[in-house]
C-alpha cells in the first residue's frame, strides 16, 4: 500500500513538478515546495503519463529510467522491501545497484527481459543491499537469461570479506538447486561471476558500449563499502549504498543528474519507532548512516539536478518528519523516493512518477536466443537408486511431442 507522502508526491507531483523545484523561496502547496502557479499548466504540458505502467513505454535513445525496487531496510515493511535500484538506458542496457532482500519481487512486477539482467553492482554485503543475488542468478536464468550474472562489488579488509568470496559461497550454498537444473537450462545461465575491485580506489569498474560506472570509498561500519556513478549520453546517476557525508561522494556526485544517497532516521525517531537506548540510536543513525539534515547538507554541496533520498520507512508519521529535515539544510529539487518511485531523465527534463504494476503479472517468457543456448545433459543420475524406485509409474502422462 502507498504511504501518504508518496501518494501526495504521485498525485500531486506526478507530473514534471518536482523536476523543476525552484531553489529561490518556493511557495508550499499541499506542504510541498512547487514554484506558485505552475501545477494546471505543468500537468497540462506534461508528455508522461501521470503513472508508469511497465512495458508501455518506449524508452527514447538517449533517455534514462531508473526505479526504485526497494527503499527499506533489513528489518523490511510489506511497503518498504530492501534496497536496490533499477538503471535502464536508451541504448538497451539494464543495470542494477544493490539487490536487497526482497527487491527481486519488485522487479518482477515490473514484466523485465531477463536477458539484459546480467549486471548487479554491490555497495556493500549487507543481507538489505545483496541479499537477493542469489534469486535474481537462478530466477534469472529460469526467465529468460542465457548468460552468467555478473556482481561487481568491493574488496574488504580480507579476501574472506570480499565480493568475489561472497559470490564463491552463493555459489557453493546453492549447489544443490544449480546443479539440478542441468540440461534444462542453458548452461551459462546457471554461472556466476564476480568482479571483485579495491573498495579503497576512485575508479573505473566498467567501460562498455558508451556506459562508464566508477566506484569511490564509503564510510560504513568497516572497510569495503563504496558508492557508484554511471554516466552515460552525457547523463550521470550516483548511488550511495549506506554511508555518512564524505569527501568522495561530495566529489564525484557533484553537479550530477540524478543523485540517490541515503536520508536515514534521527536518533530521536529511532528511539520512538525502535524503542533502542539513545546511544545505540545515536551511533545507527549518526555515525554509521546519514539522518535528514546530513542528506540536505550533502546535497546542498552537491546541488544535482534531482537529489532522491531513500532507506527509511515511509510511514505516515515518520516521512513527514524526515522531509522537513531535509528541508531545514536543502531548498533543491528532491524527490522521497517510496519502492516503485520511477525517474525518467533527459538532458531538459526529470520526471518523478510512481509505478503502478499487475500482483499477478507473469514473466515475459523466454527467446529464441535462451531456446536454443547451449545445454548438457539432463539432470539425471543424481538420485539414490532406493529413491528411484519409489517411484509410482504411470500416474504422469506421456509425452505428447517428440523429446529426444
Amino acid at each position: 500500500m502507498r504511504s501518504f507522502f508518496a501518494t501526495l508526491l504521485a498525485v500531486v507531483i506526478g507530473s514534471s513538478l518536482v523536476a523543476t523545484l525552484s531553489p529561490a523561496k518556493p511557495d508550499k502547496v499541499d506542504g510541498l515546495n512547487v514554484p506558485s502557479g505552475r501545477i494546471p499548466q505543468e500537468i497540462k504540458n506534461n508528455k508522461y503519463p501521470r503513472t508508469y505502467f511497465p512495458n508501455t513505454e518506449k524508452l527514447a535513445a538517449d533517455e534514462m529510467r531508473i526505479t526504485a525496487l526497494g527503499t527499506g531496510m533489513p528489518n523490511q515493511s510489506p511497503s518498504n522491501v530492501a534496497a536496490s535500484f533499477l538503471v535502464e538506458l536508451g541504448n538497451g542496457e539494464s543495470f542494477l545497484f544493490d539487490l536487497g532482500t526482497g527487491s527481486s519481487d519488485r522487479l518482477a512486477g515490473l514484466e523485465p527481459d531477463y536477458s539484459k539482467l546480467d549486471k548487479v553492482f554491490a555497495s556493500h554485503l549487507h543481507t538489505d543491499h545483496v541479499g537477493d543475488i542469489a534469486a535474481l542468478w537462478v530466477g534469472g536464468w529460469l526467465n529468460g537469461r542465457y548468460t552468467p550474472l555478473q556482481v561487481y562489488g568491493p574488496s574488504g579488509s580480507t579476501p574472506e570479506l570480499g565480493t568475489k568470496v561472497h559470490v564463491d559461497h552463493l555459489r557453493e550454498a546453492w549447489a544443490w538447486d544449480v546443479t539440478s537444473r542441468a540440461g534444462t537450462l542453458p548452461n551459462a545461465g546457471g554461472e556466476i561471476v564476480a568482479h571483485e575491485f579495491d573498495y579503497s580506489k576512485t575508479a573505473v569498474i566498467y567501460d562498455e558500449n558508451g556506459v562508464k560506472v566508477t566506484s569511490f570509498p564509503a564510510i560504513h561500519i568497516r572497510d569495503g563499502s563504496v558508492s557508484f556513478r554511471l554516466d552515460w549520453n552525457g547523463l550521470s546517476f550516483v548511488f550511495g549504498g549506506d554511508s555518512v557525508p564524505n569527501k568522495w561522494f561530495a566529489k564525484e556526485a557533484k553537479g550530477a543528474d540524478v543523485v540517490v544517497h541515503e536520508c536515514f532516521f534521527t536518533p530521536e525517531q529511532w528511539v520512538r519507532i525502535a524503542s533502542w537506548p539513545y546511544k545505540q540510536a545515536y551511533w545507527v543513525t549518526s555515525r554509521i548512516h546519514t539522518p535528514p539534515q546530513g542528506f540536505g547538507k550533502l546535497m546542498s554541496m552537491v546541488k544535482p539536478r534531482m537529489a532522491v533520498a531513500y532507506h527509511y520507512w515511509n510511514h505516515r508519521d515518520l516521512e513527514l518528519e524526515i522531509y522537513d529535515g531535509v528541508r531545514e539544510t536543502y531548498d533543491g529539487p528532491l524527490a522521497m523516493a517510496d519502492d516503485l518511485t520511477v525517474l525518467n531523465v533527459t538532458k531538459d527534463h526529470i520526471e518523478v512518477r510512481e509505478v503502478t504494476f499487475n500482483h499477478e503479472a507473469w514473466p515475459q517468457g523466454t527467446s529464441k536466443e535462451w531456446d536454443t543456448a547451449h545445454r548438457g545433459e539432463p539432470a539425471t543420475g543424481l538420485m539414490s537408486d532406493w529413491l528411484n524406485e519409489g517411484a509410482l509409474e504411470g500416474l504422469n502422462p506421456p509425452p505428447t511431442q517428440p523429446i529426444d
